[in-house]
Order: structure tokens, then C-alpha cells, then sequence
């Protein structure tokens, strides 16, 4: 007869995730609460999340600073809701802590735009560039890399290597050309982009702020350009938040995944926040691959301890050097 463990490895196997049954009655907020002090465990939520998931997250937020909180706790497990590069980047700067995903297909049309194999081969297409990788890339591209660098920082990273040095900037192409815009840089940029963020209609947008007097536009820079030059604002997801609370405004059109709205309301209640609208009628705005994280499968995740993200030797190594680069500059730059 199989344990529960055995199980539990043959669902992992066959679904990418525990597709286990368990009582239906139970409060997974208070089992949760109590796995996490059994398992000496924490759990990180991207701002991206159902709002339960990060109501019982210890912390909320983008995926580096969440990585880097994770770092500095003795927490012995850590439990990512959030998408597989984010996990990885968890593992790279814990590398002896247990890193866990709810769901192994939560994955990234970004950083699946970007295959090793092929930024390999670009790569050896410009040997004369430095490569420059927004952090929302694979280990095996961040083990290519010499600098990371956040929706933060990209602009101050760039600037702070010589002009005369040849960029290659992947794998977002629409950050690159923000960047490019805002430095005056001539980047060799790769050619990937998040779905969520190209799905926006401006015209849409262009309606909502014509009914809304006095309304402001904010982005990520992960949007396309024509997009950005309407925003009053561009920033990370964590930017974009901060920018609601400093604001005078009390009206913003947030083009970004929606999950972000819901730490917006609670910062600023008196305030209203409406979600950009995609150029068709579906929910293109929420990200799928961030929204196959429930609250049944993070319970389950725990439990078991499944399933566990690794990063092995030598690309656990190389994959944070350019990670440590990043810092160094941030830090040198008072960043």
C-alpha cells in the first residue's frame, strides 16, 4: 500500500501540482498559520496574488525584494506564490532553505519568450556585448547574464556602465525600449514580452479617462510605448503603489496585472482604482499563470512539502553573480 508521500510524489508527477483530497471543512487560513510554525516556514506573495493568498503571506510584494526578505529571515521553508522564475531566484540567494511552489506550471510568457538555447546562440551572435537581464528570466538566462536588473533600477543600471560598451537588454523588449527612451542608450534588445502587459487597449483607456475627470494613467514599464507616453506615471509594481499613496489625484487606471489593486484599496480606500482594460473581453489582465496558485494547493504545498524548486551547482553559483553585481551598483549608487 502507498504512504501519503508516495502519493502525493505520483500527483506531483502527473499534474505538476497535489491534487490531493483532504476535509473540506477545515479552515486552510488557521492550517496554513499553524504549517508555518510547525515547519519553521514563510510564505511570499507577489502583489500579483488572490487577495487570500496575500492576506496569509508573510510578505507582499515584487519577486527580487520578496527573494531578498526571504534571505534575511531564519525561516527554514519558504513558500513562493508566485510564478517558477521567482522561485529560483528565492533558491539563489537561499540556497539552504527549502523553496517551495504551490504549482509548478505557474510559469511566464516572458521568461518562456526567452529559451537558453536560443539566447545562447544570441549571445554568440554579439560576443562584443555586455548582457544586461531583467530579473523576470530563467537561472539558466540569469547564468548568461553579467548584470540583473529590476523594473527599479533598469534605467540607473544602464547608466551606470560606459557608453562606449555594447548592450545587449533581454528578455523584455518593451522595457528595453523604455529604458532606451530614457537613457539615449543604443541596446540590442531581445525580442520577449509579457502577454498581460500587451493586451491593453489604449483606446479603451483613452475612454475611461474622458469619463473620469481628473483621472491619472499608471504603468509598468513592461507595456508597450505608445501606452507609456499617455502614463503620468511609469513604474514597478511597487512604484506604482507608493505613487497612489503620494498622489493628490483619487482616481487611477492601473495598467498591470489587477492583483496589485487589492494592496491599492487597502493603502488608499478613499481612493478608486480602475483596472486597464484588454483589447478583447476576456480577463486578459490577470495573469494565468500567477492565478494557479490557490489557497488548496499552497495548504496541500506544505504539507507535503511539495513542490520543491532546485537550483543546482555550478548554475546556483553563476546565476547569482549577477545578482551580487546589481546590489553592488545599487548600493555605490545609493539606490
Amino acid at each position: 500500500m502507498q504512504s501519503d508521500l508516495e502519493i502525493a510524489k505520483q500527483e506531483l508527477s502527473e499534474n505538476g501540482f497535489l491534487k490531493l483530497s483532504f476535509d473540506p471543512t477545515i479552515d486552510l487560513f488557521d492550517e496554513i498559520e499553524k504549517l508555518k510554525k510547525q515547519k519553521k516556514a514563510i510564505i511570499l506573495a507577489h502583489y500579483y496574488q488572490e487577495s487570500d493568498i496575500q492576506d496569509v503571506a508573510d510578505f507582499v510584494g515584487d519577486s527580487l525584494a520578496l527573494s531578498q526578505k526571504a534571505a534575511e529571515t531564519d525561516a527554514e521553508i519558504i513558500v513562493f506564490a508566485g510564478v517558477q522564475f521567482m522561485a529560483e531566484t528565492a533558491k539563489i540567494l537561499s540556497p539552504n532553505k527549502k523553496v517551495l511552489l504551490p504549482d509548478l506550471n505557474a510559469g511566464c510568457s516572458l521568461s518562456d519568450s526567452c529559451l537558453p538555447e536560443d539566447f545562447s546562440e544570441f549571445k554568440k551572435e554579439n560576443p562584443d556585448h555586455l548582457v544586461v537581464t531583467y530579473v523576470n528570466c530563467s537561472a539558466e538566462i540569469k547564468g548568461m547574464t553579467d548584470i540583473v536588473c529590476t523594473s527599479t533600477n533598469a534605467v540607473q543600471i544602464i547608466e551606470s556602465i560606459p557608453k562606449d560598451q555594447k548592450v545587449i537588454f533581454g528578455p523584455d523588449k518593451n522595457l528595453g525600449a523604455y529604458v532606451k527612451k530614457k537613457t539615449g542608450r543604443d541596446l540590442l534588445l531581445w525580442d520577449g514580452a509579457c502577454m498581460v502587459h500587451e493586451i491593453f487597449s489604449l483606446d479603451k483607456i483613452k475612454i475611461i479617462l474622458q469619463e473620469n475627470s481628473g483621472a491619472e494613467l499608471i504603468a509598468h514599464p513592461e507595456c508597450e510605448a505608445e501606452l507609456l507616453e499617455e502614463a503620468t506615471y511609469v513604474g514597478s509594481t511597487a512604484g506604482l503603489l507608493k505613487y497612489c499613496q503620494e498622489s493628490n489625484a483619487d482616481t487611477f487606471v492601473v495598467a498591470t496585472e489587477s492583483g496589485i489593486i487589492y494592496q491599492m484599496q487597502k493603502a488608499c480606500p478613499d481612493k478608486t482604482f480602475i483596472p486597464a482594460p484588454p483589447t478583447n473581453n476576456c480577463a486578459c489582465n490577470d495573469c494565468p499563470y500567477m492565478k494557479l496558485n490557490t489557497l488548496e494547493k499552497m495548504y496541500l504545498c506544505m504539507k507535503y512539502e511539495l513542490p520543491e524548486i532546485h537550483v543546482k551547482e555550478p548554475l546556483l553559483t553563476k546565476a547569482k553573480l549577477p545578482i551580487d553585481k546589481m546590489l553592488a551598483i545599487s548600493k555605490e549608487l545609493g539606490l
